[in-house]
Parts: C-alpha cells; sequence; structure tokens
C-alpha cells in the first residue's frame, strides 16, 4: 500500500527543522554569554590614541630586564624578582588578580619584602587560576607585568 504525502507530513518536517535550528542558537547564544566575562576595552578609537605610548613604555619596561617568578605558598602570593636591573631599595608591589573568564570579583594585592628579591603578599588568594597584573615600583624606575597563576 503507497502512502500519500500530506500537508501534516510537510508540517512535520517543518517543525523538525526549524526546532532543531532554534535549539541550536538557544544552546549558543546561552554558553557565549556565560562564558565571555567583559570587553578588552571600552572605546577602541580612544585606545588606538594610545598605542604608540605603550609600545614605549613596554619597550622600556624590557630594557629594564626584570623577571618575575609567581608562586601560591600556604593561600598567599610569592613573588621572586630578579634581573640586570633588579630593584635595589624601596620597592613597593601592588597587583589586581583577575579571574580570567570575570566570573570572581578582582582581588586588589599588596606585597611586603621577605628577602632578598623576595615577596609575599599581604592577602590571601583564593585556590583556581588568576591573572596577576603588577605594578612594581623602585628606584625611580618602573614595570608593569602580567603572570597567569595556574589552578
Amino acid at each position: 500500500m503507497r502512502r500519500t504525502f500530506t500537508g501534516r507530513h510537510m508540517l512535520a518536517i517543518c517543525i523538525a527543522f526549524f526546532g532543531t535550528v532554534i535549539a541550536v542558537n538557544l544552546v549558543m547564544a546561552t554558553l557565549a554569554t556565560r562564558t565571555f566575562g567583559g570587553t578588552v576595552v571600552d572605546n577602541s578609537y580612544v585606545a588606538s590614541q594610545h598605542f604608540n605610548r605603550w609600545l614605549d613604555e613596554a619597550d622600556a619596561e624590557r630594557q629594564l630586564g626584570w623577571k618575575i617568578v609567581a608562586q601560591r605558598r600556604d593561600g598567599r602570593l610569592s613573588l621572586g624578582l630578579s634581573g640586570r636591573q633588579a630593584p635595589l631599595s624601596d620597592t613597593y608591589i601592588t597587583a589586581v588578580a583577575e579571574h580570567p573568564l570575570g566570573r570572581e570579583k578582582d582581588i586588589l594585592l599588596h606585597f611586603r619584602a621577605v628577602g632578598e628579591g623576595r615577596f609575599l603578599s599581604a592577602e590571601a588568594l583564593p585556590a583556581g587560576r588568576w591573572r596577576l597584573k603588577l605594578d612594581i615600583r623602585a628606584d625611580g624606575r618602573r614595570g608593569r607585568f602580567i603572570e597567569d597563576i595556574p589552578a
């Protein structure tokens, strides 16, 4: 017995096709909004006006030759600072710990010297993955660095 293709068959096919497309779009939109933590810059034109200055600052920081080693120790962050022009005295270090996906609030960290080129954060850093934006000022020089702290 031969079946005929009716309007109901066509309706079922259309509902299945468009239902699949809509479901996939909803899943993708949900994943996109839950995983992106924000913008890189608020205004790209304004950021472009500072680009050459940022390059000059980065070159000056590279010429300092400072090297950073960050490690977790008992819930705090330990920094090792070395290099050909490592700071000699009056080193002031602050940092902002940012969660890479923006799921946790930023944490402001202050560091105190604990030995030759070693510094320890006064604040605790929760477990997990963090991006550390360091600002180091010493001997009239300034260096800014970004370090990833693994989980």
